[in-house]
């Protein structure tokens, strides 16, 4: 195994990137607390100025390169926030970049990094597709490519996290970090270990994308024949050859986490902490409940926060579903004067807030006998949604509930 993990090499890249990095200093959550029975505290690198965690290893990487490295031009392939790093560190060095991202990255994403100059390639529907390409493009036109994960260099400079983690809170028990390709992870994992061998550090994968867990699983580096999550910044199919050792030597566990908790935890950040953060950041929010510990204290990696307005608004209309604060049922109503409001008096008077109203007279053949009405309500949570329901059967209606939407 190569000696550039080391603690001198972690030392010198955590100064480095005092050069770009914002301070991410630990937030104590006592929301996320009280939910677990733990002490969390979050790491907020949503806040950093590309947005994520990732300006850490491209701008280490990119440091330790020759001149000659850099004058080639750059490139690397990325869903989106490693693409922002490079071209951020590329800016800085004055050298020029090529990211190559997946036809499926958020618009803001791309939009960002070709802000700071770089040129922006839209190849593959998935990372590793783009990544091939990427690879392909440096070998004809003699680029230097700039691994998004799988080298160590990269994985060090994701690794100052650790050391700022320990800086805030020393007595740190269990870290949580994003997997995607495994740089981060191996990277905050080694540190902590050489900071305090007795740490446990815990990677947390999509359901949709779990390449680590199947890699570990088999103890061999795994291909996993597809992914699909909305965590589309660790939306991987490989993890990383050439860190998976250290992965396999420090990471002391793996959760994997469902779309629907992503889509919760959004809510839960938004209300509680007034923060955006992207699905993959997100997922050592959603992972607190699995952790099976109590009374520690818990670090959870807030590993980026990019994302689209379209796809921050569809995660809030389905988190609002999944937690009953907006829901639909329909019933069938007499077809004479005064029903429609009869009906709309019952849900007003148990605080019910109508959304949307859809009254269907046509969904029988004789209209005298029934119309449908379909109502979309917002509630304060399932308690609410169940006392609203029982105020309609009450007075005499069947509600049947259907899928909601806004």
């Amino acid at each position: 195994m190569s000696e550039m993990l080391t603690m001198e090499a972690f030392e010198q890249a955590s100064e480095i990137v005092k050069e770009v990095t914002a301070d991410t200093s630990l937030v104590y959550s006592e929301y996320f607390s009280q939910q677990t029975g733990n002490r969390v505290y979050l790491k907020p690198e949503n806040m950093q100025v590309t947005g994520a965690y990732k300006i850490r290893g491209a701008y280490y990487k990119i440091s330790t390169m020759s001149p000659s490295d850099r004058e080639k031009g750059l490139i690397t392939a990325s869903a989106g926030n490693h693409a922002q790093g490079v071209a951020y560190a590329a800016k800085k060095y004055g050298c020029r970049a090529t990211i190559v991202m997946p036809n499926t990255t958020p618009l803001i994403k791309v939009n960002r990094t070709r802000s700071y100059g770089a040129e922006v390639l839209l190849q593959g529907d998935v990372y590793d597709e783009s990544a091939r390409y990427a690879m392909q493009l440096a070998e004809e036109k003699g680029m230097t490519f700039v691994h998004p994960f799988d080298d160590l260099a990269v994985a060090t400079g994701q690794g100052t996290i650790a050391m700022e983690i320990f800086r805030d809170l020393p007595l740190v028990e269990y870290i949580l970090v994003p997997v995607g390709g495994g740089g981060l992870a191996t990277g905050v994992s080694t540190l902590a270990k050489f900071l305090n061998p007795r740490i446990k550090v815990i990677g947390v994968e999509p359901a949709g994308a779990a390449c680590l867990k199947a890699s570990m699983e088999e103890g061999r580096v795994v291909t996993l024949p597809g992914v699909s999550t909305i965590a589309d910044g660790t939306a991987v199919k490989t993890p990383g050859e050439h860190i998976f050792p250290y992965l396999q030597e420090n990471i002391d566990g793996i959760i994997t986490v469902e779309d629907d908790e992503l889509i919760v935890a959004f809510l839960d950040m938004v209300e509680n902490h007034k923060m955006i953060v992207e699905n993959s950041g997100l997922l050592t929010v959603a992972a607190l409940k699995h952790l099976n510990v109590s009374g520690r204290r818990v670090v959870s990696v807030l590993s980026g926060g990019n994302m689209d307005v379209i796809t921050m608004s569809s995660v809030v209309q389905h988190g609002l579903i999944l937690r009953d604060r907006i829901f639909t049922f329909s019933v069938m109503l007499p077809d004479k004067p005064g029903e429609l409001v009869r009906i709309a008096t019952v849900i007003a008077g148990a605080q019910g807030n109508v959304i949307r109203l859809d009254h269907n007279q046509f969904v029988t053949t004789n209209r005298n006998a029934a119309v449908k009405l379909t109502i979309t309500l917002e509630a304060f949570g399932t308690e609410h949604k169940e006392k609203i329901l029982s105020a309609v059967r009450e007075a005499g209606y069947e509600p049947q509930e259907e899928n909601a939407t806004l």
